[in-house]
């Protein structure tokens, strides 16, 4: 196909690809119930509801002693029991004091306790060092968690301190979301795997590796094809093993005017072409589509372009298969700390990241090289400063700054 036969597809906005690209898909219905230690990193298919509360009864804050403010008429109070953590106690005997350690149930009839610092031992008696304050160092029941409370929401993904919250309430197992089945594939037969010897007029393939590290930091499976040779019939025959494997298939080349770019030409035969040409920069030709029912990304070919469009769109795409809660990243408004005077019709997302300024506030600072075949600036920045359709900016000006980790986590 020459660039004249190309139709002539009107630049569809960041905003409004988004959009579209989302509408398509839906959390897949596969469930199934794991370990706590195994759903770490899954997607919760059902929120979770405290059957118990944390603590599950008045516990002590420190090491010290517990007493009741009212029996005590004398600086000197005898010890009449020891509470450790995990035993129970009795009843606290009127006009004593109970030894008592952090964590452990506070005994009937105790309401203060005393952080040993503040007592001295004298034999089998304390004498207090300072006026208690009724109801001090104690951890009321349900102070973190009551019984009823929705702990853990559908959607969200587990980290650490998640399931030591399930575990905290006694969940054993929880119902998450089977990963996402995500098959690829990378079009060019200039693309070597890298140990391979470097002869003319070829490349080390990074964008496999670079689409695989980021696939697996959203926690899917992968379904690898590899590099498929420069032609309609394997780009077709990939893109059919691929959609017969997978959930979502995502792919690297192919998707420009060029001759040899066969992979929207090949989603217009198998199936449905739904969105192409972006008014985005880096990241312009981007084919998304259905084949078999399959959700289908085809990514441009350069690699600062695979990784920008991925976390622009791909990532939103994934979390939506997945069941996930997520929303389109906001960013935060930081100064520039440099100019930018060649503006671009489409909307830009310069690779950067924050510094700390001359007032130690943070300045956005791009990568000096913003050409979308340098992948250095990937690795040296920390986020995207977005510009806007046909703006400049002047140092000091106040910019949308997005994180990484924002689109990524």
């Amino acid at each position: 196909m020459s660039q004249c036969d190309v139709p002539q597809v009107p630049l569809l906005p960041y905003d409004d690809a988004l959009r579209q690209l989302v509408s398509h898909v839906s959390a897949l219905d596969k469930i199934s119930s794991k370990p706590l230690m195994q759903a770490l990193g899954e997607v919760l298919a059902e929120s979770q509801q405290a059957t118990i509360s944390v603590p599950p009864a008045d516990n002590s804050a420190m090491d010290g002693y517990a007493l009741n403010m009212n029996d005590i008429k004398q600086p000197v109070i005898a010890v009449s029991q020891r509470i450790a953590a995990g035993e129970s106690g009795v009843n606290l005997e009127p006009g004593t004091a109970a030894r008592i350690f952090t964590g452990a149930p506070i005994p009937e009839g105790a309401d203060t306790v005393v952080m040993q610092e503040q007592v001295t031992v004298e034999g089998d008696s304390i004498r207090l060092q300072t006026q208690p304050v009724k109801g001090q160092n104690i951890r009321p029941m349900g102070n973190d968690i009551k019984t009823g409370d929705i702990i853990l929401t559908r959607g969200m993904r587990l980290r650490g301190q998640d399931i030591g919250l399930a575990a905290s309430v006694g969940l054993e197992n929880l119902a998450v979301f089977d990963k996402v089945r995500v098959g690829m594939f990378f079009t060019g037969d200039e693309l070597v795997e890298p140990g391979t010897p470097l002869a003319a007029g070829k490349i080390y393939d990074s964008n496999r590796y670079t689409l695989y590290g980021l696939l697996k930091s959203l926690g899917c499976d992968i379904v690898d094809l590899g590099v498929v040779g420069d032609t309609l019939d394997a780009t077709r025959q990939a893109m059919l093993e691929a959609s017969s494997k997978a959930d979502l298939v995502v792919t690297c080349g192919g998707v420009s005017v060029g001759e040899e770019d066969y992979v929207r030409i090949a989603i217009e035969q198998l199936g449905d072409l739904y969105l192409w040409r972006l008014k985005i920069k880096p990241g312009k030709p981007l084919a998304f589509g259905k084949i078999n029912n399959t959700a289908f990304v085809g990514l441009p070919g350069n690699p600062v372009s695979v990784f920008a469009t991925f976390c622009l769109f791909v990532c939103p795409l994934i979390k939506t298969l997945q069941g996930r809660t997520w929303q389109k990243p906001l960013g935060v408004p930081v100064r520039a700390g440099f100019d930018w005077s060649k503006p671009d019709s489409r909307r830009e997302f310069l690779r950067a990241r924050l510094e700390p300024g001359d007032d130690g506030n943070p300045l956005a600072m791009i990568y000096p090289n913003q050409d979308s075949g340098v992948l250095t600036s990937t690795v040296w920045a920390k986020g995207f400063v977005e510009i806007g359709e046909d703006q400049t900016l002047s140092k000091g000006d106040f910019v949308n700054y997005l994180a990484f980790s924002e689109f990524l986590e």
